[in-house]
């Protein structure tokens, strides 16, 4: 993998919040840096389904539905009910106090990409991020030698160790298809009715997620290997995560009341 900035390559693949991904090279960005901002996350409003490591899930619990989408099973950390509409991101670009910020949402604007050309990762920065600028930065990419400053290398460390987890995803996933433990599961609102009886439930989101029931079937030497190796405590977290579509919905109703109109429940 390249940990140096390249500037050739031809990028595949899309990424969420990158709208101009650009390799980081001293010939094209000498001049550019970051600003520090107040409110430096405000990309992230229209992030309602984060992509999660499986590091994080312990602190995501706290904050919401940890879930697995695609035919990849990729876990993401829901962050809203609706398509675009992160609900924790205040207007001024800052997170609402006490909510765990996902490592991918701390990364930007760096981003590892895939070069097919070359078959190696080079690492990007999104040269549409609102904070980078050709003057009045606090943080250059690089010095006066043309080198790397000390903050560009701590970003590509960062990123060096979010493309490490991100492959120990991978095998955490790998590891619950080979023992069959994923199944699919429906989030549904029960609204109330004005004579105070039960409404019609509508579905919210469906998304694949451990089963309790084959996790409990499993034979025990299953069981052990999950637990020596660290991963039946990620399990537990996804799966305690769950609780968190009530307080999606409790804030979506809360956030409708507000602005006096009824809330939309689709993700």
């Amino acid at each position: 993998m390249a940990t140096q900035p390249m500037p050739t390559g031809e990028l595949s693949g899309n990424v969420l919040f990158y709208s101009k991904p650009e390799p980081l090279a001293k010939e094209l960005h000498s001049k550019l840096g970051v600003k520090r901002m107040d409110g430096p996350f405000g990309f992230a409003k229209v992030g309602h389904a984060i992509p999660l490591t499986v590091g994080e899930f312990p602190l995501s619990a706290v904050t919401g539905p940890i879930i697995f989408v695609g035919d990849e099973k990729l876990p993401i950390a829901v962050m809203g009910l609706n398509a675009g509409e992160n609900m924790f991101v205040r207007d001024d670009g800052t997170f609402e106090s006490g909510i765990y910020i996902p490592a991918y949402v701390r990364r930007y604007p760096f981003v590892f990409a895939n070069d097919d050309a070359n078959k190696q990762m080079v690492l990007c920065i999104d040269r549409g991020a609102e904070f980078i600028v050709d003057k009045g930065y606090d943080m250059p990419f690089f010095d006066e030698q043309g080198e790397p400053t000390e903050y560009t290398k701590n970003c590509i460390e960062f990123c060096n160790n979010f493309e490490v987890e991100r492959q120990r995803t991978m095998s955490f996933v790998q590891l619950l298809k080979d023992m069959d433990l994923f199944e699919l599961k429906t989030a549904t609102f029960t609204p109330g009715n004005d004579d105070g009886t039960p409404g019609e439930p509508q579905k919210i989101a469906e998304y694949f997620g451990v089963s309790e029931e084959k996790l409990n079937a499993l034979p025990p030497a299953k069981f052990v290997e999950l637990r020596d190796n660290g991963a039946l405590g990620q399990i537990y977290a996804h799966m305690h995560s769950l609780v968190g579509w009530d307080r999606l919905v409790a804030l979506a109703m809360t956030k409708a009341n507000e602005q006096q109109t009824p809330p939309k429940l689709n993700s």
